[in-house]
């Protein structure tokens, strides 16, 4: 019997069938020295995050203490939820919370259906100069580096020489300063980070449109199916499950809004509406040596991830078959 099929009982009833979890597999010593090349070819990979990522994590103890680097992290002493209770109650707590998550929402928004839409139009291309040359163009702006990104939004922006406001005044309009008008910054972060990385993020649809059955594009173009049509029943469905698992990931990070580009386009001006939890870290613990508040920041920004991402894998779990685990 196939795991989640119905079944029609003797008084001819349908019910769902239940289904048959798969056994799980015991570790083994002897499977471990039978693949031992395998697991030596994953090695550097395991050391790189015990190191890197693992190791450095029992320094979180310094969000629970008055941490002083002369004592060090366990000769600090303890102080309990002060440092969490300080963040909450201070007076840029709700306006980093909302600063943070309007980016975040409005880059998932605009940003997340892109790729999807350019992969499954790229996929429609026959093989051929057009498509490589289309693939290029659209590829090409992530591997500019953040800098250059941002020098090219003050060049291309500015009120006087920036093209942008040369266009507008061609038709007869005022020089917008972008840069400084804080109801600005939120679009411009977010379209300019839509026109880097949409290209690049659709290679992994690429790669998964690659796996659909030809044979079901023969037959919906035998019962005459458009290709609009079959991109929605046909190649949708098929890269849904890895739709589904990169909405997981980027929910799990939907209070990791980038650093590096946010505080080079912040200025005293914007600051209003560019000022995130990641760069409040960075003033409180690098700049003002508040170390023990800023592990306390990041460590509530984490654990919100956490939460967000479990939360998303558990709806997703119970309407569909894919989720991260």
């Amino acid at each position: 019997m196939l795991a989640g099929s119905n079944v029609v009982t003797q008084a001819g009833k349908v019910r769902k069938a239940k289904k048959v979890k798969p056994p799980k597999r015991k570790f083994s010593w002897k499977q471990m020295k039978q693949s031992w090349q395998l697991y030596i070819l994953i090695l550097p990979a395991f050391l790189f995050f015990l190191v890197f990522c693992y190791q450095p994590m029992y320094g979180v103890i310094i969000a629970w203490k008055n941490y002083n680097p002369a004592l060090g992290i366990w000769g600090s002493p303890w102080v309990g939820w002060t440092y969490f209770q300080q963040f909450f109650n201070s007076y840029f707590f709700w306006d980093l919370i909302k600063n943070t998550l309007g980016i975040s929402i409005y880059s998932l928004i605009v940003g997340f259906p892109l790729p999807i839409i350019l992969a499954l139009a790229l996929n429609e291309l026959k093989d051929g100069f057009g498509k490589k040359f289309a693939q290029t163009i659209t590829y090409a702006p992530n591997f500019i580096s953040v800098v250059v990104i941002v020098g090219m939004l003050f060049a291309f922006l500015n009120p006087e020489t920036g093209i942008i406001n040369n266009v507008i005044q061609f038709f007869g309009f005022k020089p917008i300063d972008f840069m400084s008008n804080p109801a600005w910054f939120k679009t411009i972060y977010v379209l300019s980070g839509v026109w880097q990385s949409t290209g690049w993020s659709s290679v992994i649809y690429m790669a998964a449109l690659s796996g659909v059955d030809t044979q079901l594009h023969e037959a919906a173009i035998i019962d005459g199916a458009s290709r609009l049509q079959r991109a929605w029943y046909i190649n949708l469905p098929t890269i849904a499950p890895t739709i589904i698992i990169l909405l997981i990931m980027t929910l799990g990070g939907l209070l990791n809004v980038g650093f590096e580009k946010i505080i080079l386009m912040q200025n005293p001006l914007n600051q209003s509406a560019s000022d995130v939890i990641s760069t409040y870290v960075y003033r409180a613990g690098l700049l003002n040596g508040q170390y023990s508040f800023a592990t306390a920041i990041g460590v509530f920004n984490s654990v919100i991830n956490a939460m967000i991402l479990i939360a998303a894998n558990t709806i997703t779990r119970k309407f569909s078959d894919s989720s991260l685990w």
